[in-house]
């Protein structure tokens, strides 16, 4: 038995979010003590097990700013997990013991980790260099940036044990950290099957009232933010409705479905943006947006659907993809980073390029072939529990934290 921490800036909802409580639940069902550690969590925006009392939630540091004037975003969060972890090292440690600190998305805190009582080990997941997610910016930008970036490599290599979500993001992890003489392991997020089955074995709930059961409905489900593209599957629902009929237009439709936080500006915009553009091209009666989803509502919807979209370029992983193929429906993504190793392109799904002509006519042969849907969605289950089953998933995390502590 390991006493596991994990230490989060964010307990919210999102594929990073989802896959640490995965892995606490992976943890817990193999007999260890965990619990987490946060600078943020809301309860009504959140996933269930952080809120159920299945594990301890300690919040600390919520009070110190998120922005400065609207800026350095990046400064604050650093900072406030900086308090975070001078709280686990200088006060939770000394309540009990803690054998392992799961600690991921921002390293700046794994040396201060280091210095909690009993010396925990420190395991660093990687969802995607830091540096690489903030946007572009001129000289300043570059300025400010430039310690943080220098900081995060130099504290990503203290960790004790250091893994990946794919083979992408280790490419990229090498790429970016050239100083570090570390190569990562890959540890694919993994699906709680057993979860999914629960949820979805009752009566479906209707969470797309009006629409009739006959309708092919397309979804794009991803947080609401401008690097996540949902604009693609809009402008591809556009392009379709040029080769549509009226009458088989009229049973087409697209739910945009993703994690709305009124605390973050970039969520308020794009969704009023992208509300703008479905106006813009006409197709906003055919049009539906939904934001942060219940598990139970998101099960039911992919129930529901016909078909995922998934619309961002590069992405890290992506574990959309792989919820949509257990629920059994076909997934068009764009040919690029986490899903080319997750979606197999004319088996499970296509991968096509960055282009709406692309990704419509994608959309078109499912909407036209109902057979190749089926087949599609068959084979994507069938991939899903084979490759990325929730079991294997939790005995190669019980392997790696017996072996940091135990050294076996």
């Amino acid at each position: 038995m390991v006493r596991v921490l994990f230490i989060h800036p964010d307990l919210g909802i999102g594929g990073a979010e989802r896959l640490i409580v995965d892995a606490a639940l992976a943890l817990k069902s193999k007999g260890h003590i965990v619990s987490f550690l946060t600078n943020h969590h809301d309860r009504n925006h959140c996933f269930e097990e952080t809120r159920n009392g299945m594990f301890p939630v300690k919040t600390v540091g919520d009070w110190l700013p998120r922005s400065i004037f609207g800026r350095f975003y990046a400064f604050c969060a650093y900072f406030r997990m900086v308090y975070a972890a001078f709280y686990a090292s200088f006060v939770m440690s000394k309540e009990e013991k803690i054998d392992i600190i799961f600690s991921d998305s921002i390293s700046v805190a794994i040396p201060i980790l280091k210095l909690a009582r009993n010396t925990p080990k420190i395991l660093f997941y990687c969802h995607f260099p830091d540096q690489l997610l903030s946007a572009k910016g001129g000289f300043l930008k570059q300025i400010y940036r430039a310690p943080l970036n220098y900081f995060e490599e130099f504290t990503t290599g203290r960790a004790d044990k250091v893994f990946v979500n794919s083979k992408f993001t280790l490419r990229i992890f090498c790429e970016t950290f050239q100083r570090l003489n570390i190569i990562p392991n890959v540890l694919y997020p993994s699906l709680n099957t057993a979860f999914f089955d629960s949820k979805a074995s009752g009566d479906s709930k209707n969470v797309l009232l009006g629409i009739s059961p006959e309708a092919f409905v397309y979804l794009s489900m991803n947080r609401y933010e401008r690097k996540k593209n949902h604009g693609l599957a809009i402008e591809a629902l556009h392009k379709l409705k040029t080769t549509l009929s009226r009458k088989d237009w009229s049973s087409c439709y697209l739910v945009i479905a993703g994690g709305y936080d009124t605390r973050v500006l970039e969520n308020v915009e794009y969704h009023k943006e992208l509300q703008v553009l479905a106006k813009q091209l006409d197709v906003e009666d055919n049009v539906i947006f939904l934001r942060s989803l219940s598990d139970e509502d998101k099960i039911a919807l992919l129930k529901r659907i016909n078909c995922l979209l998934y619309t961002p370029e590069n992405e890290h992983f992506g574990i959309v993809p792989l919820e949509a193929m257990y629920m059994e429906k076909p997934v068009i993504a764009l040919n690029s980073g986490g899903p080319t190793e997750t979606v197999v392109n004319e088996s499970t799904g296509f991968l096509v390029e960055k282009d709406v002509g692309e990704f419509s006519g994608a959309m078109l042969k499912l909407f036209n072939d109902r057979k190749l849907c089926q087949t599609m969605a068959d084979r994507g289950r069938k991939r899903v529990v084979q490759k990325f089953s929730f079991e294997a998933f939790s005995e190669r995390l019980h392997e790696i934290v017996e072996e940091m502590v135990f050294n076996k």
